[in-house]
Order: C-alpha cells, then structure tokens, then sequence
C-alpha cells in the first residue's frame, strides 16, 4: 500500500505548477537488511534468516565492488544498478580535468524487466494518509481508504 500526502506547490517561478495541489508518497518505515532478510524467512524458504543476511550483505559488498569496477550490476526484476557523474562544463576538451569538472559521483537505478512504472501502476494501492504529522514521514491509514 503506498500512502500519500497532498502538498500545494508554493515556487512561484513555474507559474504553471504553483497553487496547484500535489501527492507526494510517504513512507513510515525503512526495511535494512536484517529485516528484509527475516521477511525473506518468513515465505518458506529453508534458509535462516541469518544465512539470507549474510547471503544479501555478500551481495551489497560485490555490488559496491562491481559498481566501483565500472561495470552495471543487473538484479533481474528489479533494476539495474550503474555509477553517474555530475560534471560542469570546460570550455574545450583540453580544459576538461577530472579533478575540477567532475564534481560528484552518484548511484543511479534503472527499473528493469517486470518493474516498469507500467506494471506497478497496475499493482499498487494508494491511499491518502488521514492525519499529516509535523514530519512527512509519519502518518495513519484510512479506515475506509479511497483507492485509486
């Protein structure tokens, strides 16, 4: 179930969005490892949650490894994990320096095969939180929720 939060655009410099009324999707709780790793052994499996633990941080390790390798890390059904550059411009290729123009480095993630924006708008269930907290991160269900 994704839960969301109306908010009205206030950036009065995009006079086509400002005023108007948004949803941006909320989350109450962050799952580390330790908990996907118990909830993976919860379904049945014959593995113990500390053999998917120490099986899915191997995992995050070689990722880390291949990614700092330059090679994209592809999680079937999931995304595709590369590495990109924020950069500023020079203004000819023999001004260009990687000290000075690359500025960051950052991890990108592309949805791939049965994770595309198409299927998971067929999948999901929405629902508007009903009590907006002080911080976007908190907040109740509906008891009769509008789904869409």
């Amino acid at each position: 179930m994704i839960r969301f939060m109306k908010f009205q655009n206030k950036n009065e410099k995009n006079q086509t969005a400002f005023g108007k009324w948004y949803a941006r999707a909320v989350c109450d709780e962050t799952v580390d490892i330790k908990g996907l790793a118990a909830h993976m052994a919860s379904h049945n499996t014959p593995y113990s949650t500390g053999a998917i633990h120490g099986m899915l941080k191997d995992m995050v390790n070689c990722t880390k490894e291949l990614l700092l390798d330059g090679k994209n890390v592809k999680i079937d059904d999931l995304a595709i994990f590369s590495v990109g550059l924020h950069t500023t411009g020079a203004p000819t290729a023999d001004d260009f320096n990687a000290n000075t123009n690359i500025t960051g480095v950052r991890l990108r993630a592309r949805a791939t095969g049965n994770l595309t924006p198409t299927t998971l708008k067929l999948d999901v269930k929405i629902r508007e939180l009903t009590e907006y907290g002080a911080s976007e991160n908190k907040g109740s269900d509906s008891e009769s929720p509008d789904e869409i």
